[in-house]
């Protein structure tokens, strides 16, 4: 009971703060696995699951309409599964985007539900009834916070000793194939990350970091340091270029007159 209490309230308690403090990325894996990790008493497990998963979600933002699989229920329950079970990243890896796209249909009822409000703010709106939107905004939170509290809270209930018996009663050649899966799944996540991204300019950019990792064997944090250098060259150059630009043309204007 204290278990499941506790990771619902962590992924409550996370929606709630991203979303008061103007998206704040508390809800992202790097926060939520350490945060469930820490009340579950194995805060290395939740420190590691948490930089695995963020590799998988990098590229989950939710934009607009877009509803991407559930990052802090994802993140959540694949961190307590995988402290409970005893098995590690790999079973986080394993369950945690399953998790996110069911709790991505469950969002998407709830959007449902909160798009009847919209007629309420309607009125409240025409009546200048601020305090009744801000109490109507705030009951908005609260509903999704509770659900995040509700599915962690019943998942950890019902679910743990569940996935317990089902990962020990795991083959071990599953798992060794649970266990490559998850070192594949973070390229998924950079995959996604790149796809919006990726054009015909952009590209020689990702063959650059491809070459020198690759081929020259240099470190993450020297890419790295090579790849702000390059963006602050790309983009000072475009602003002597916008501001070139822009004289020239001042400078014909005042010419013709």
């Amino acid at each position: 009971m204290y278990e499941a209490i506790m990771v619902g309230l962590v992924m409550a308690i996370a929606w709630t703060l991203e979303k008061m403090g103007g998206t704040c990325m508390v809800m992202r894996p790097l926060v939520v696995a350490p945060l469930v990790g820490l009340v579950l008493g194995d805060l290395a497990t939740g420190l590691v699951v948490g930089a695995s998963l963020e590799l998988v979600f990098m590229g989950a933002m939710q934009i607009g309409a877009a509803v991407p699989p559930d990052v802090i229920v994802g993140a959540g329950l694949g961190t307590a599964f995988a402290i409970i079970s005893g098995k590690g990243t790999e079973t986080a890896l394993a369950l945690a985007l399953p998790i996110s796209i069911l709790a991505q249909s469950i969002k998407v009822a709830l959007f449902i539900v909160r798009s009847w409000f919209m007629d309420f703010a309607m009125k409240l709106a025409a009546d200048a009834n601020i305090r009744g939107m801000h109490a109507l905004n705030f009951g908005g939170l609260m509903l999704q916070s509770g659900m995040y509290f509700l599915v962690g809270f019943i998942a950890v209930l019902l679910g743990a000793p569940a996935v317990t018996s089902f990962v020990e009663a795991i083959p071990p050649v599953i798992m060794s194939g649970l266990t490559l899966a998850g070192g594949m799944i973070p390229a998924v996540g950079f995959a996604l990350l790149l796809q919006p991204m990726m054009n015909g300019r952009n590209f020689i950019y990702f063959l650059l970091g491809f070459v020198l990792f690759a081929y020259l064997k240099l470190p993450i944090m020297a890419i790295t340091i090579i790849g702000v250098g390059v963006a602050f060259i790309v983009a000072y150059e475009n602003g002597s270029a916008g501001t070139q630009a822009a004289a020239v043309d001042e400078g014909d204007d005042l010419f013709d007159e």
